[in-house]
């Protein structure tokens, strides 16, 4: 009697255990899934960044540090082995990019031009994109590491190795104050 009564209580332990386990199973891979989804639009920007940067080329020729500093990004980028360093140089694209429209503001016949138009608003539009990729996946990193965190789960997260997941945020905090629109 004593051993049935052992016996179902490791039974018991074995189903939570691998109740627990399967979700870690299930929310990693769509904390994957979501950082593809991340990864694809920002691969998109990238290369939306480089049409726009050779347009602006074509009017701005002497304007070379923004042109060297997209360039420099762009092999970071290559080289970015983590999240962490990932975001940084998303961050560093960011402010590349209002040089670049700054630069653009000094020249009306590029401003004028329906192909830096057509690119400005196809940026603009991605930057949509990548903000809700960006919230989702922050949103299934968050439910993942309140599974490695919560007790009785951590247990499972501590034997099977499961460690807390890095949000994508923004590193610049300028960037989370909103920008100061004047008409004068």
């Amino acid at each position: 009697m004593i051993f049935f009564g052992i016996l179902g209580v490791i039974v018991v332990l074995c189903i939570w255990f691998l109740s627990i386990y399967n979700r870690f199973v299930k929310l990693k891979n769509m904390v994957d899934e979501a950082w593809s989804g991340v990864d694809v639009q920002l691969k998109r920007r990238w290369d939306l960044v480089g049409n726009l940067v050779e347009t602006v080329k074509g009017y701005a020729t002497h304007e070379k540090e923004v042109f060297e500093e997209v360039a420099r990004l762009r092999n970071q980028m290559n080289s970015a082995s983590s999240l962490a360093e990932r975001a940084q140089v998303e961050n560093g694209l960011t402010q590349t990019l209002r040089s670049l429209f700054a630069v653009a503001e000094a020249y009306p016949q590029l401003r004028a031009s329906e192909n830096f138009s057509e690119l400005q608003r196809t940026l603009g539009e991605l930057e949509d994109q990548i903000q809700l990729a960006r919230r989702y996946y922050n949103g299934t990193v968050r439910d993942y590491n309140i599974m490695v965190d919560s007790f009785p789960s951590l247990i499972v997260a501590r034997t099977m190795g499961y460690s807390k997941r890095d949000f994508f945020q923004l590193e610049d905090p300028s960037e989370r104050t909103a920008p100061k629109v004047s008409f004068s």
